[in-house]
């Protein structure tokens, strides 16, 4: 009799164990497959905000382009060497501040996989509190 218990412990323990491995496999399955959505997600977030930006520095290009004509033709037969230098460097101070700003907005930007890090972390928390 103690041999069949004994047999059943192992299969029984071999089960448990096949039961550990299916639990981890899908988890991981799981996690990757969070992993590949945030991928998308982000790359879909930067095809968007490249298309917003080439559109919005197009039509501001033009507006400039625009004013810059206006106040050339409007100083054309008094001051139109002052008003080209000025406008030079203003549209310079613009640029540069600009330059700034997209330099400072590079440094604060959502992290990468967070939902997906967040997960591990809870799924680390609950392995271990057990």
């Amino acid at each position: 009799m103690s041999e069949q218990r004994a047999g059943e412990a192992a299969t029984g323990i071999l089960q448990s164990l096949r039961n550990l491995a299916a639990t981890l496999v899908a988890l991981l399955q799981n996690r990757l497959e969070l992993l590949v959505t945030d991928l998308e997600e982000e790359r879909i977030r930067l095809l968007q905000l490249l298309f917003w930006a080439a559109g919005a520095l197009f039509f501001f290009a033009l507006g400039v382009l625009m004013v810059t004509m206006l106040i050339v033709l409007l100083l054309w037969d008094s001051h139109r060497i002052v008003g080209v230098a000025v406008l030079a460097a203003v549209f310079l101070a613009i640029g540069v501040g600009l330059a700034i700003g997209v330099r400072n907005r590079m440094h604060v930007r959502p992290r990468l996989f967070s939902s997906s890090l967040d997960e591990l972390a809870k799924d680390k928390d609950r392995l271990t509190s057990r």
